[in-house]
């Protein structure tokens, strides 16, 4: 925890904190205001005196969009190297209003689009407030800006040997209103609501059971109307009301501090702002929808035991659209050679065309570390291609593979030469890569190729690795056509989707706080999003197994993994059950193709996340922003999981007549109900107002969607429904549009291909 108060009123033992107190100098120009504030009030002349100031500058890259940022020492080394975040990267957007200054003798304004702060210059009254019009978003009152110095003696007389002894930090301390609530921050499987919570950024393998995350992103979402970001990939320490009970507090190692404040005014617009300053998702191919089957972790995986499983499932009939190979394709201690084991693959090419000549993609694990027995340890070392030490030695490490080395992205040679490894495996059939860790980053006695900072490196790693892996499979297979499945992420890794949740237990208690950390990755821009159906460590009990196959199926992407056991079904559940309820959900997944590919596509287009928390869909209706156990997949479908054998569970539907796509029951709300479902049913509810165009396949996700299409309307009197069915072939273009409308009870359409069936599903269901 990174705290500096003891109360309102006294610091933490040993520490000082320089506030800003009082701007000694003003300036507005023509597109930025900055001050200089000093630490301590100006009554007479000697107080310019041993006076630390912070300087302050406000700026606007694009509308609603303010940058603040803040320093002590402007020349200090850290304020000056990098990473650094890669914003705007599809170029800044064209400006609807221009950005206007104004200085008073009272105050310095800034003003972009809705959004105004103002600095407030008087003698001994310095404050920011950041409005929307007259509404006073948030602000940074009195003690609210400052410089942190711990474990030092501050005396100016005796620190001339280091004055930069012991520990510096900057801190933002921003109001929160009665009743304001605070989300995202990363995949972080706690309390949805981050208030009392102390949240720190530092990436960890640590499961989902923890307060330790792979993704940590420097974003919050309010339910004030407005989204914080902070540009630095840090460590970052947020207080959220568990300091001081009306701020959160944020506070980063360091000279300076900067923050991106960005009004919405609701969660798809601050989404839309926040992914323009960060980048959009790249739009996924439709084949990626399709059911992912695994060899789990350590299991063994020879040709017959996948073949086994592929024909279990084609008996079956539960479809498959990809198979991936984890870790042991390779052989242990050879982590990562990207050279198939010859014991499990005598002939890889031969098998891995087996697979495709079936219709079915391939992926296959890596990670960014290579061992020292790996056949290409020696090109690494002699191409420079590794993380080093201070001595010119390559950094090396024992926990995970023996004599292990970290490929130094910030070396453009060895991108290429990682990239060449991985553009032979697709050329050998592979279609996707599952780039596990990149956590594990050192910080010490680390040199990078360009100099960067090793501890704002840790968790900016993953960014360069998984930029790298992506960039190679869009080279090699075009533009949208390109995925990975990845497990760590920082701020800008939704442009190289897809990510899964990490490595939950077997239990319905990590069911749901998979769920969690999925909403919470969705509110900063990530637009698609897995998990391990099933859970990671344990076996899960056929009830557990069902039931997570619902929400699995009913996730943007599913995907069948274990770690010590394989996750084919009928292994799980010796009744069969569970096969049929796999083939049930996948069935119905691949049956909702044009809805899903459209919502990724917006994904795509917005940044709106596939699956979302309810206030995002419904910001007015305040029992919302409490609901962590259900979601809107898209726009228009609302799923509530099941979290337990007994099929029962509890839901809330907003105001009107919501459609059981599966059960065909009306539920009105607003209000909440109380069902019990069994393994082939849970809540997955058609909004009032919208339409879904159900394919007639189910057995693969990439077919023509128009063709015997049924279109599933719950109409709205006066309504006109507006639905767009994609083209996957042409990547994510519109094929055709049609409009319901519903008059006097009837249902027309206009713009639709000649055989589409229309459903009201309001007549449907009585």
């Amino acid at each position: 925890m990174v705290k500096f108060s003891k109360g309102m009123w006294h610091a933490t033992p040993d520490t000082i904190i320089r506030w800003a107190t009082e701007s000694v100098k003003a300036e507005a120009l023509p597109e930025s205001i900055r001050t200089v504030a000093s630490s301590r009030a100006i009554n007479h002349r000697g107080d310019t005196l041993n006076n630390p100031t912070l300087t302050i500058t406000a700026s606007s890259p694009s509308d609603d969009i303010l940058l603040l940022s803040s320093y002590h020492w402007k020349a200090q080394r850290s304020t000056a190297i990098g990473p650094r975040f890669e914003l705007y990267p599809d170029g800044l957007p064209e400006r609807v209003n221009p950005v206007t200054t104004a200085k008073t003798d009272d105050l310095l304004t800034l003003t972009t689009g809705e959004l105004t702060t103002s600095i407030n210059i008087r003698p001994k009254s310095f404050n920011v407030d950041f409005k929307a019009g007259n509404k006073l978003l948030t602000k940074l009152g009195w003690r609210s800006i400052g410089y942190v110095q711990k474990g030092t003696d501050a005396h100016p007389n005796t620190e001339l040997v280091d004055p930069d002894k012991g520990e510096r930090w900057f801190t933002y301390q921003l109001q929160l209103g009665v009743g304001e609530k605070i989300y995202g921050l990363g995949e972080r499987f706690g309390p949805f609501i981050k208030n009392g919570q102390t949240v720190e950024l530092w990436h960890e393998d640590g499961g989902t059971s923890s307060e330790l995350a792979y993704k940590n992103i420097p974003f919050y979402l309010s339910s004030a109307g407005y989204g914080i970001f902070i540009p630095t990939s840090a460590f970052v320490s947020y207080e959220i009301q568990s300091e001081r009970t009306t701020r959160v507090n944020i506070s980063v190692p360091g000279e300076a501090l900067s923050m991106y404040l960005i009004y919405g005014p609701t969660p798809k617009d601050i989404l839309s702002k926040y992914t323009l300053l960060t980048g959009r998702p790249a739009l996924v191919p439709a084949w990626t929808f399709g059911l992912w089957l695994s060899t789990s972790f350590t299991t063994n995986y020879d040709e017959a035991t996948v073949d086994s499983f592929l024909a279990g499932m084609k008996k079956r009939e539960i479809p498959v659209g990809v198979f991936h190979y984890d870790c042991f394709w390779m052989r242990g201690f050879h982590w990562c050679d990207f050279e198939f084991d010859p014991l499990y693959f005598p002939d890889a090419k031969k098998q891995l065309k087996s697979l495709k000549d079936r219709g079915i993609k391939i992926c296959v694990w890596i990670n960014s570390y290579i061992a020292q027995e790996s056949k290409i340890f020696d090109e690494g070392v002699e191409g420079g291609y590794f993380v080093k030490r201070p001595d010119g030695g390559v950094w090396q490490y024992d926990a995970w593979q023996a004599g292990m080395a970290f490929v130094d992205f910030t070396n453009p040679a060895a991108c290429k030469w990682y990239q060449s490894k991985l553009a032979d495996l697709v050329d050998l059939g592979v279609d996707v890569f599952k780039t596990d860790f990149g956590e594990r980053i050192p910080t010490g006695n680390v040199v990078y190729h360009d100099g960067s900072d090793p501890e704002l490196m840790h968790n900016y790693y993953t960014q360069l690795y998984n930029k790298t892996t992506f960039e190679i499979l869009e080279k090699k297979l075009g533009p949208n056509n390109a995925a990975l499945f990845a497990r760590s992420a920082t701020a800008g890794g939704q442009r190289f989707p897809v990510h899964w949740g990490g490595d939950p237990m077997s239990t319905y208690e990590a069911m749901a706080e998979t769920l969690r950390g999925g909403l919470s990755l969705g509110l900063c821009g990530f637009g698609y999003w897995a998990h391990d159906i099933g859970g990671f460590e344990g076996k899960p009990d056929p009830g557990l197994f069902k039931r997570w196959i619902a929400f699995g199926c009913m996730s943007s992407h599913s995907r069948l993994h274990g770690s010590g056991s394989f996750r084919a079904p009928w292994l799980l559940d010796e009744s069969g059950q569970a096969d049929r309820v796999l083939r049930h959900w996948v069935n119905f997944k691949l049956s909702i193709m044009p809805y899903l590919y459209e919502a990724a596509i917006k994904a795509h287009t917005h940044g709106h996340p596939m699956m979302r928390p309810m206030f995002a869909e419904f910001p007015e209706d305040p029992i919302t922003w409490h609901l962590d156990t259900q979601y809107m997949l898209g726009d228009n479908v609302l799923v509530a999981p099941v979290f337990n054998d007994e099929g029962d569970v509890e839901f809330y539907v907003p105001k009107g007549k919501w459609y059981g796509l599966l059960d065909h029951k009306i539920r009105e709300g607003p209000g909440y109900f109380k069902e019990k479902h069994d393994f082939f049913s849970m809540p997955v509810l058609l909004r009032p107002g919208s339409a879904v165009l159900m394919g007639n396949r189910v057995d693969i996700a990439e077919y023509d969607w128009e063709d015997g299409a049924s279109l599933m309307v719950n109409p709205l009197p006066g309504k006109t429904i507006k639905v767009n069915i994609p083209d996957w072939k042409k990547q994510g273009e519109i094929k055709s549009t049609v409009e319901v409308d519903y008059q006097d009870g009837q249902v027309s359409l206009k713009g639709a291909k000649t055989g589409i069936l229309i459903v009201d599903v309001l007549k449907r269901s009585q």
